[in-house]
């Protein structure tokens, strides 16, 4: 069990979090990386929807810590769904906040803190998180967040990263105001975590202002590549790549058919163009010595990743 932060007079952060101390303090769960991907304000195209239904769908999941989102969540501001069966209710989708310990397809072990964005006690929570951070040793937080903007569809998708791990923050970003924006609590939990001295890199990503209200798949492929990237993690996109083909003929189809909509894109095309950097940007597949890794290393992570597979498939070969 971690311990609570010192010189500290808020309410005990640790009281807001559901978690067996002794699943916490085994060893498997030591030094694992952590992805953050919080439902709120800053979750256009509704990215950590997606993000959570694939993970937690295609992946060997095990639920280490829940959050209580009594306290943390305004039921009056997002009222959650109710199935009325006739003459009676079934089905209430109570909000979570949960901590999973997941395993990619190539074996390896991370962290997932998913669900609703909280909308009170942000520094509670946050101090929570530093605290399970703590104690689970969590090697980096990578946060996932997205944001509706005049950019078009018919570009890359664009991010601004922050954080303070260089190696994964520069030269990857296509836009880095200085600004003031509306906060996330997943902004404040990169916060105290830096603060704490833990490494932390966060990737805000650019959703067309057009599509942010619907399920835009292509922000959520773009969002595993940079988590898997940051993370060394072999994260599942194939059913996002295939809904992101179906959207992006829907959407031509709709822009065919609307003037003013093609303009629109026009012009956010030629903005987009005169703003983008001269250079390509930076690849974080890149090694720390730029070079792209060979077919070789390539060639292993899917040896071992079919490998895996086939174990499964053959229990007579694991001795079951």
């Amino acid at each position: 069990m971690p311990e609570s932060l010192e010189g500290d007079t808020m309410l005990d952060p640790l009281s807001l979090v559901r978690l067996d101390d002794e699943v916490v303090d085994e060893v498997r769960l030591q030094g694992l990386g952590m992805l953050v991907s919080l439902a709120g304000h800053a979750d256009a195209g509704q990215l950590s929807q997606q993000i959570r239904r694939e993970l937690l769908g295609h992946l060997d999941s095990e639920l280490i810590a829940s959050f209580d989102a009594d306290q943390l969540v305004n039921y009056r501001e997002r009222r959650p769904q109710i199935s009325l069966a006739a003459d009676h209710f079934t089905d209430y989708a109570a909000p979570v906040i949960e901590l999973h310990r997941l395993t990619d397809g190539l074996g390896t072990d991370f962290l997932f803190l998913t669900g609703s964005e909280p909308d009170f006690q942000w520094e509670r929570f946050a101090a929570a998180v530093v605290l399970l951070a703590r104690g689970l040793n969590v090697s980096l937080t990578a946060g996932i967040g997205a944001a509706p903007l005049p950019v078009p569809h018919t570009r890359r998708i664009g991010v601004t990263v922050h954080g303070n791990r260089p190696d994964l923050r520069e030269g990857i970003s296509t836009w880095n105001p200085s600004a003031q924006i509306p906060a996330a609590a997943a902004h404040l939990v990169e916060m105290r975590l830096d603060a704490d001295g833990r490494d932390v890199v966060g990737y805000d990503l650019h959703v067309p202002h057009y599509l942010a209200d619907s399920e835009y798949p292509q922000v959520a492929v773009a969002a595993m590549e940079f988590l898997g990237a940051a993370l060394g993690l072999g994260l599942p996109s194939d059913h996002l790549r295939e809904a992101a083909r179906k959207v992006e003929g829907q959407i031509a189809e709709q822009v065919a058919d609307a003037p003013d909509v093609q303009r629109m894109v026009a012009n956010f095309e030629k903005r987009f163009d005169a703003h983008e950097p001269e250079a390509e940007r930076r690849s974080l597949l890149l090694t720390a010595d730029e070079v792209v890794p060979d077919g070789e290393d390539l060639g292993m992570a899917a040896e071992a990743f079919l490998s895996s597979q086939a174990a499964k498939a053959d229990p007579e070969e694991n001795g079951q």
